[in-house]
């Protein structure tokens, strides 16, 4: 009896202590995340007024603009003279319109399966 009493007094203050470290730890979590709530808040106050619905944009009279789609084909740099190209002398686009503007589509039968050589339609 006297045993088992020494061992519940000898546990007791290591027992309190972890409990205190336990509390404290979570009191100062606790506190940080409180003071980030707040420091969120006061930014949020001097940002400025979200635009009223009156200032948004809106799409024009005409209606939204359509998507153009053409054909392109590279632009060929030729060097005249074996003298290089100076940077004035090359076009801001890599590509070109091309003159024929219909899509390529794939011949019936084909294999249509990207180059793979696979055999296609069986």
């Amino acid at each position: 009896m006297v045993t088992a009493s020494n061992v519940v007094l000898a546990l007791e203050p290591h027992a309190w202590g972890t409990l205190g470290a336990f509390i404290g730890g979570l009191i100062v979590v606790v506190g940080g995340l409180v003071w980030a709530v707040g420091m969120g808040i006061g930014v949020m106050r001097r940002e400025p007024d979200r635009p009223e619905p009156q200032e948004q944009p809106h799409l024009p009279v005409t209606g939204a603009v359509e998507e153009i789609s053409e054909v392109r084909e590279p632009d060929e740099v030729h060097c005249d003279d074996g003298e290089r190209l100076m940077p004035y002398e090359i076009h801001r686009a890599g590509t070109r319109r091309s003159e024929q503007q219909h899509r390529h589509r794939w011949a019936p039968g084909g294999s249509g399966s990207f180059g793979s050589g696979g055999p296609g339609r069986t």
